[in-house]
């Protein structure tokens, strides 16, 4: 665990995507469009890939075979949470990944807009996969997170492969659990903040949405022609299940829908098999 102060820039560590290959993991701080500093981390393939020839002197490099995960973490998640490093983990069994903490959250400057602005957070991610030579991206979002992989892909047509999206709410404002009228309350109340920052190390933006971002059901049919998957558990008790259900009706035959049986609610209800399973979709899915 570092001690720099949240908000930090570290000096990039980014390298040629095939040195980094080399090298395996690397860190670095991201800087977002509008100059949020975001940690972020890439990991190689886990299994041995195929050698990745290299371009003659001067030509561009070929781009890697493996896909690349771009990891979403929820609300109050970050890049060290250990459900979010063993769905890592688990992803790397078929690609490259690359986690990063929303703004707001771990070692990540700015405050949370709970879903708002952190969709450029995901687009400087995105864009970092893509810089290190990966041509296929797919991005797995839970739960906050499945909101923003959904608007993203939305507003960023072409740069993701696949999408999948766990536990995300279909409509904002949802008040209809005790476990959402709780999320309210610490994201309006100034104690409820407090609360936030202190007790789950999650630093939360005071102001209101303005203008209100797009729904996720209205960012999916925008999502086309990128296969989409929607994950959700039929026990979660955020948001019961005409949220994926009207996400499904929202993708068409874009879209495709796992109801899972006993599983709650995001990362930490999915399962190795689950994210297993997940990895495999997502490669077919990319191409």
């Amino acid at each position: 665990m570092s001690n720099r102060p949240a908000g930090h820039v570290a000096r990039s560590t980014v390298r040629p995507h095939d040195e980094t290959r080399r090298r395996g993991a690397v860190g670095t701080f991201l800087r977002t469009a509008d100059g949020v500093p975001v940690e972020a981390r890439y990991e190689p393939r886990a299994a041995a890939p195929e050698a990745v020839p290299r371009a003659p002197a001067g030509a561009p490099a070929p781009p890697l075979g493996d896909p690349v995960f771009v990891v979403a973490h929820g609300f109050t998640g970050d890049v060290d949470r250990p459900h979010v490093r063993r769905v890592a983990g688990v992803l790397r069994g078929h690609g490259a990944v690359v986690t990063f903490s929303f703004r707001g959250h771990g070692r990540s400057g700015g405050r949370s807009t709970v879903g708002d602005k952190e969709v450029l957070d995901l687009a400087a991610a995105v864009d970092w996969a893509r810089g290190l030579g990966h041509a296929r991206v797919v991005t797995v979002g839970f739960s906050m997170g499945g909101s923003v992989v959904l608007r993203h892909a939305a507003l960023h047509p072409g740069t993701v492969r696949a999408v999948v999206s766990v536990s995300a709410p279909a409509r904002w404002y949802y008040r209809g659990t005790a476990p959402m009228r709780r999320l309210h309350w610490l994201v309006t109340r100034p104690e409820g903040r407090l609360v936030g920052r202190y007790g789950l190390r999650t630093r939360i933006h005071h102001r209101d949405w303005d203008p209100v971002p797009l729904s996720p059901v209205r960012a999916v049919p925008r999502i086309a022609p990128a296969p989409l998957l929607i994950v959700h558990g039929d026990r979660d008790g955020y948001f019961p299940l005409d949220h994926p259900r009207m996400l499904a009706e929202a993708a068409g035959d874009h879209g495709e829908l796992w109801i899972e049986p006993g599983m709650g609610h995001a990362e930490h209800a999915a399962d190795d098999a689950l994210v297993d399973r997940i990895g495999r979709w997502s490669v077919s899915a990319a191409g």
